[in-house]
């Protein structure tokens, strides 16, 4: 076993996965996972560039998941990081500020590769499932990107498109800084046009219509299956591989694009800063099952940092061999 620390930096939370991992099978013992909500994203879509206080919060975060890493002993630290910090004109002040914090730099990764990577942590222990049907399309709902990748045991097409929950939210929901609460239905027409387009664009690379499983990722999915579970506190145990029909993925979706903030708040799962953005991620998942006529989605609790994770001990094994 190797031990591995991963981090994955999107539009909207930085997470991290401590583990053991085995670089032939992909098995992992997991030793610490958690995640941060830091919204390195905000106002990116708008003004092309990373708001100081979202670096600072970010950074903050950094230096919590630093000393999780040294305390564990990490082996090898690998940091990806996604849509937010590709789309920024000042991306160079977020990777110096990482680099000073755990000495590594971050990896600033393509559309494709973050559906790669996606796609190695959510079928890993999928590939062996009799009652799954094949292919997969694994579909990572992140704040400012949507992966799309269809495959088998392997990656066989991959598609990242600008859809996401923060993204949608700011680009349609905020008017003079504030997030309509609840939206007009012209505003949710507005989102749901985007999404579509997007949906007509990851069509031209990856062949939904042949997908048999769809599995769903991050936040956005994980938050919808414990509302469909009925969960009175967030379970991973329970959401993972969790089976949600199509029928309650659009009442969830229905229900957080009609209630309040104080409303959405209220649920026992709802981590604080979704809520505003939950009613969007909601959004795409719905339509995506209706593009595609999946009866449900599996949800997977294991995604990119597992991909992550498995990746870098291998590529750890390899240079020992070299040595």
């Amino acid at each position: 076993m190797t031990r591995v620390a991963a981090i994955d930096c999107g539009t909207n939370s930085i997470r991290l996965l401590v583990a053991d991992c085995d670089p032939a099978t992909g098995e992992l013992v997991e030793l610490d996972r958690r995640m941060t909500v830091v919204r390195l994203g905000q106002g990116v879509d708008k003004t092309g560039r990373l708001a100081p206080e979202a670096l600072e919060r970010t950074f903050a975060a950094c230096r919590e998941y630093a000393a999780v890493i040294a305390e564990l002993g990490a082996r090898r630290v690998r940091f990806v990081a996604t849509s937010a910090s590709r789309d920024a004109e000042n991306r160079e002040d977020f990777v110096r500020g990482v680099l000073d914090i755990l000495g590594v730099e971050p990896e600033v990764i393509s559309g494709d590769q973050e559906a790669e990577f996606s796609f190695t942590g959510a079928t890993m222990e999928l590939t062996g499932t009799d009652h799954l049907e094949k292919p997969f399309l694994v579909v990572d709902i992140g704040g400012g990107s949507t992966e799309f990748v269809v495959g088998e045991e392997r990656v066989r097409a991959a598609r990242s498109v600008d859809v996401g929950c923060v993204r949608m939210t700011e680009r349609h929901l905020v008017v003079d800084g504030v997030v309509t609460d609840p939206p007009s239905e012209a505003q949710i027409a507005a989102i749901r046009a985007d999404i579509e387009a997007a949906l007509d664009l990851a069509a031209q690379t990856v062949p939904l219509a042949e997908a048999r499983t769809l599995v769903g990722l991050a936040g956005s999915v994980t938050t919808v299956a414990a509302i469909a579970l009925g969960l009175e506190r967030y379970e991973s145990a329970a959401i993972h591989h969790a089976r949600i029909p199509y029928a309650q993925v659009r009442e969830i979706s229905e229900r957080m694009l009609t209630t309040t903030h104080a409303e959405r708040a209220a649920i026992p799962v709802m981590h604080p800063g979704r809520v505003d953005v939950i009613g969007a991620g909601a959004l795409v998942l719905r339509a995506i099952m209706e593009r595609t006529g999946a009866t449900e989605v599996v949800v997977s609790e294991h995604d990119i940092l597992d991909g992550i994770a498995i990746k870098t001990a291998q590529e750890a094994e390899a240079e020992q061999g070299r040595v």
